[in-house]
């Protein structure tokens, strides 16, 4: 059920579209910035961090681990969190913990308490993973595209700068300042959430008092109310093709963010160039999500894209590790183009279903067995760069989860739908 206030909103819409809702506006966009920054301004940091703190690459690929399960745990627990607490204290919680583990890191005397406190920064970017969409759809219905493209957009940036920003401030000043400046991002985040609780607090009280009716907890988050558990999810070919795709995605993904700067190191380049080629491989990932999805509906099988995606990585991947410094804008470009898989697997959840309960079973059997699966990317991939020292191995596994991918597309993309299975 919509929260009482709804109707009071919407009647102020008809004067003024965007009356009562700028300030969630500038939330959504806000927490979307946060919504990676703990990743991409790390990662280029890895080996300084390394040196600074005696560990080698196996924990590097931990650090690069923690991103997947993190959004994987928290991407089960929101729902519940947020139809309990509501949306907006949700959206709040979740740059309140960000700002904390942002704030924690510089403090980290050793790889344990770094991780720890990133573990505390991740958390709260996963649960506004699952929070900002609905608070999309609450506020903004009539506004569904162009905000979303807003959002999406915003989320990009924040991916990107910290990437290209990591080293050079790391260089001006130390690696504690570039690691914590991006708390004070996360908590300019958390204002307008908590400038809308008090006033939809005050709202809340007056119709109250008119009404003679206070509000429903339970009712602050409809949108969130878990679905009816589809039994057949886990035998469905279809669901299984999902998370496939999904998974295997998100792990190539991440391998990247977290080995991409060392693997441009050790081919000759500054850490400052690796940063900027992570910040590179993202705004790929802008292209693909503004796209992508149109595309995606146009077709009734949309495999070929799939298999165009697949292409791409191939021929990064032979570019990187055969001739890493002759063209690495093309091979980082290329690579960037391979993770569009990402924004169709989004966009396939409600193309191949037919009820909201449906779509719901099937995003949440998609991201949480595809982000447990892409956990082992980061850490696999360093162990066995430790162990042969040199990156054919590893690129040899990311070769073998393309070709998962592409059979989880083949079963993703057939036209049929979960309720029919």
């Amino acid at each position: 059920m919509p929260s009482p206030h709804a109707g009071a909103r919407r009647a102020s819409d008809k004067t003024n579209p965007w009356s009562g809702r700028g300030l969630v506006l500038i939330g959504i966009l806000l927490s979307a910035f946060n919504l990676r920054t703990a990743v991409t301004s790390l990662t280029p940091l890895l080996d300084t961090l390394g040196q600074q703190f005696g560990f080698g690459p196996t924990t590097t690929g931990i650090f690069g681990m923690l991103p997947t399960a993190a959004f994987a745990v928290f991407g089960v627990l929101t729902p519940a969190i947020a139809h309990r607490a509501g949306l907006e204290k949700t959206a709040l919680i979740a740059m309140a913990l960000a700002t904390l583990g942002l704030l924690l890191r510089p403090a980290a005397d050793g790889s344990l308490s770094l991780m720890a406190a990133n573990v505390v920064a991740l958390a709260g970017m996963g649960i506004g993973n699952i929070v900002l969409p609905p608070l999309v759809k609450r506020y903004f219905p009539d506004r569904v595209g162009p905000v979303s493209t807003a959002y999406i957009t915003v989320l990009q940036a924040g991916t990107i700068l910290p990437a290209l920003l990591a080293v050079p401030m790391a260089q001006a000043s130390n690696w504690q300042v570039s690691l914590g400046i991006w708390s004070l991002v996360a908590a300019a985040a958390t204002l307008p959430w908590l400038a809308t609780l008090w006033i939809e607090r005050r709202r809340a009280s007056v119709l109250a008092q008119l009404h003679d009716r206070a509000v429903r907890v339970d009712d602050e988050a409809p949108e969130l109310v878990p679905p009816p558990a589809h039994a057949g999810t886990w035998r469905s070919p279809l669901a299984w093709g999902m998370a496939l795709m999904f998974g295997m995605t998100s792990l190539v993904t991440y391998s990247m963010f977290t080995w991409l700067p060392r693997l441009m190191v050790e081919a000759g380049a500054s850490p400052a160039f690796g940063g900027t080629m992570v910040g590179l491989f993202s705004v790929l990932g802008l292209v693909s999500s503004l796209t992508m999805p149109s595309l995606a509906v146009r077709l009734r099988n949309p495999f070929r894209l799939v298999a165009a995606c697949a292409a791409f990585y191939v021929l990064a991947f032979a570019g990187l590790l055969l001739a890493p410094m002759e063209l690495p804008l093309l091979w980082v470009a290329l690579l960037g183009m391979g993770p569009s898989t990402f924004p169709l697997s989004l966009t396939l959840i409600n193309l191949r279903t037919r009820t909201p309960a449906g779509s719901s079973a099937l995003s949440g059997f998609m991201q949480g067995v595809g982000y447990s699966l892409a956990c082992v990317g980061p850490v696999l991939f360093g162990w066995l760069h430790e162990l042969t020292h040199g990156w054919h191995w590893p690129f040899a596994f990311l070769l073998l989860c393309v070709g998962v991918l592409v059979v989880g597309g083949w079963l993703a993309c057939k036209p049929r739908y979960l309720e029919d299975a």
